[in-house]
């Protein structure tokens, strides 16, 4: 008996074994866990982090540039200063090498297999050129040719590229892939920045063209002319409808303007060289952007009731001051505090639901002016562009709040007030490209290293590590992880500092 009772056993484990293996790879799969996804979302990602909208611009490339400062230092220290901070020199390399490139890279090797989405191979292209022209105008040498493909090539510490090599394949990528667009082809309906509109692309992509050569235009004239007359020939953006715009809403908020409405909400001003130069052409531009709590003593007192938008009431805050700086400068201009000095309104132009630009038709329009101005194209007028320019930024303030629109008449009163002047073309050309490119940090940072307009004086505060910024400093992670690269890119380019000089800028 018992011998038959050890074999019912033995049957029953047996069998019971066997019940447990059948359907076990069934039971450890998880069905909802994505195994693949469409390249769609990982560009789209991609166009969202695009934005210039990380913390780091408001320490530095606002600042570089004079439209906006803090007074505080800590993590704020930067162009408030003319100091190297490297805490948010790395905001932009972070951004983009994390969010942007490493989707682009991604999504274009996972694309290869799938010729039907052309058009989404060189969206790709376009975006990932832009993420990489703002990466060199930042920090000139870097990881271009091996950088974004530690998964599918395995490269854990890419090279650094020059910067002039690199520009030349940014101008190869941008043509190409503009050109390379079929609007008979298939539509990416769920491209978050156009739609999958081809020939919105298509004008980006030149757009884009047009930007990179005049931002070489001293460095490489022929390339630089090259690139602009195939850019205007394929058609850019100079209509605001056509604007490359990241939106945002209550669910996914503009990061600026959600710092601005935060912790920082009474820590960042207005220059005093930027509103002096709008109110002193009695720009309208001035009573949409800036608000003035007057009499405000705190932060917390800086409350609507004290708001005004009255142009004549502005007043910057002057550059080069520290907290206790500010405080005397406050009290030099009898103002209750610093905290009386004006601001970005964060209740409209950098509120939580603003959009953010990458590329506008004022911009590109300004930048025609420029290239007509040189002979480079030879349609239409440097006026009838500098015109148009500074038309399209004041239309598009409408688009970040109905209340700061102005008026078609404010628009045709100020033109002919402050007339454009061909001996004095780029220099206006470039004052207005300033105006057109505020808040957009890096844009404006690099137009005015390029050019050196408008003409601002250097940084006063005591002590400032240059009179100017030219460039940022590389993150302290990639000199730890990547040093070998690092430090080959620094003995070519000059030290790792914010005085050294990118390529192009002559």
């Amino acid at each position: 008996m018992k011998s038959i009772f050890k074999y019912l056993l033995i049957v029953l484990v047996l069998g019971f074994s066997t019940s447990c293996d059948q359907n076990f790879d069934d039971l450890n799969t998880n069905k909802v866990n994505a195994t693949a996804i469409d390249p769609m979302f990982q560009v789209n990602q991609a166009i969202i982090s695009a934005a210039p909208s990380s913390f780091g611009i408001l320490v530095y490339e606002v600042g570089a540039v004079q439209h906006v400062i803090s007074p505080n230092s800590g993590v704020l220290t930067g162009a408030n200063f003319n100091q190297d901070n490297r805490a948010s020199t790395q905001s932009n390399w972070q951004q983009y090498y994390r969010n942007v490139i490493k989707n682009t890279k991604d999504a274009l090797v996972r694309l290869k297999a799938d010729p039907t989405r052309n058009n989404l191979v060189q969206m790709t292209r376009i975006i990932q050129a832009y993420a990489f022209m703002v990466l060199t105008d930042t920090y000139g040498s870097i990881p271009y040719s091996e950088a974004g493909v530690g998964f599918s090539q395995q490269i854990f510490f890419p090279k650094y590229d020059a910067q002039d090599l690199i520009y030349a394949d940014i101008i190869k990528e941008l043509d190409e892939a503009s050109a390379a667009l079929n609007a008979s082809g298939r539509r990416e309906t769920a491209d978050v920045l156009y739609g999958g509109d081809v020939e919105k692309w298509r004008k980006l992509g030149y757009s884009l063209l047009l930007r990179a050569g005049m931002r070489i235009s001293k460095a490489n004239p022929t390339l630089a002319q090259q690139a602009v007359t195939k850019a205007f020939a394929g058609g850019v953006i100079t209509l605001n409808i056509d604007n490359a715009t990241i939106r945002h809403d209550a669910n996914y908020t503009n990061p600026i303007g959600n710092t601005l409405n935060a912790t920082e909400a009474a820590n960042f001003y207005l220059t005093e060289p930027f509103v002096n130069f709008l109110k002193n052409t009695n720009d309208p531009r001035l009573s949409a952007i800036a608000v003035r709590y007057v009499g405000a003593t705190s932060g917390p007192t800086q409350t609507v009731d004290r708001q005004t938008y009255d142009p004549a009431l502005q007043i910057g805050m002057p550059m080069g001051n520290d907290n206790t700086g500010a405080v005397q400068a406050a009290a030099d201009l009898g103002l209750a505090s610093f905290y009386d000095f004006s601001q970005v309104d964060r209740r409209r132009m950098v509120k939580l639901t603003s959009p953010n630009f990458i590329v506008t038709a004022s911009q590109t329009l300004l930048l025609l002016a420029e290239a007509r101005q040189l002979g480079w194209i030879t349609t239409g007028t440097v006026e009838e562009y500098f015109n148009q320019g500074v038309r399209a930024h004041m239309l598009q303030m409408a688009s970040y709040d109905p209340a700061m629109s102005i008026p078609v008449s404010s628009i045709d009163a100020y033109l002919a007030a402050n007339p454009f002047n061909a001996a004095t073309a780029i220099r206006q050309i470039h004052e207005q490209y300033w105006i057109s490119s505020f808040m957009n940090g890096p844009e404006a940072f690099a137009n005015f290293r390029r050019t050196g307009f408008p003409t601002l004086d250097p940084n006063p505060f005591p002590g400032r590590e240059v009179l100017f910024i030219n460039r940022l400093t590389y993150p302290n992670s990639e000199i730890s992880v990547n040093s070998e690269n690092v430090q080959a890119a620094i003995s070519t380019q000059g030290p790792d500092d914010l005085g050294t000089k990118v390529w192009w800028n002559k």
